[in-house]
């Protein structure tokens, strides 16, 4: 558990309850951490909490805002280093392999937010984030496509898809095991087998 200063100022402090839900998310349920948890995590009381959140709803709102900014910067700065448009692709996923071995609460809550019934802000921010994340996903598909190194006929919505399973699946398979900084080993094998159906045939 990191320790933190008593004495914040309200931006920090917003941030400093961020990571804790986040650290909380990858030791429990998230759906069952409460704000008498979170406070504890944090040497607060509840009321010095709820001067900065006023309810367990904004808490969530603002983690899936932190995650869906952190998230798509690194994996933006890690495409636009890259040389093409598949080694952009291979970037991306890497990045977020990473994001997640670094940050294992993060995939839980988005999985615990999009079972959530009936509709919520935090609900809403996470589909909007695999939107966004789908949409660089097919520019960049298109690119490869235009640059001839993916094959002209594939269909970039279901590559979309498929790279996204792809991490969905590994970060699940790595749930299960217990062992979520484990996906950074098999990451480069499962993105290799993914090129191999997109590449365009020499």
């Amino acid at each position: 558990m990191v320790q933190r200063p008593q004495h914040l100022p309200a931006d920090e402090r917003r941030a400093a309850t961020v990571e804790a839900v986040i650290e909380l998310a990858a030791e429990q349920n998230p759906a069952e951490i409460t704000t008498t948890a979170i406070a504890h995590r944090m040497g607060l009381t509840q009321g010095a909490l709820f001067r900065h959140f006023p309810t367990k709803d904004t808490i969530l709102e603002a983690a899936m805002s932190w995650v869906s900014e952190r998230l798509m910067t690194r994996v933006d700065k890690a495409a636009q280093g890259a040389g093409s448009p598949l080694a952009a692709l291979e970037a991306m996923f890497l990045a977020h392999i990473d994001f997640v071995a670094k940050h294992p609460g993060v995939p839980r809550m988005l999985f615990g937010e999009l079972q959530r019934s009936g509709k919520t802000l935090a609900k809403t921010m996470a589909q909007t984030l695999i939107e966004q994340y789908g949409g660089r996903l097919r520019r960049l598909l298109e690119d490869g496509k235009a640059a001839g190194e993916l094959d002209p006929d594939l269909d970039v919505d279901d590559a979309a898809v498929l790279f996204i399973g792809m991490i969905q699946g590994l970060v699940m398979q790595s749930l299960i095991a217990g062992k979520v900084g484990q996906i950074r080993r098999a990451a480069p094998g499962v993105f290799e087998v993914y090129c191999h159906g997109i590449r365009r045939v020499r």
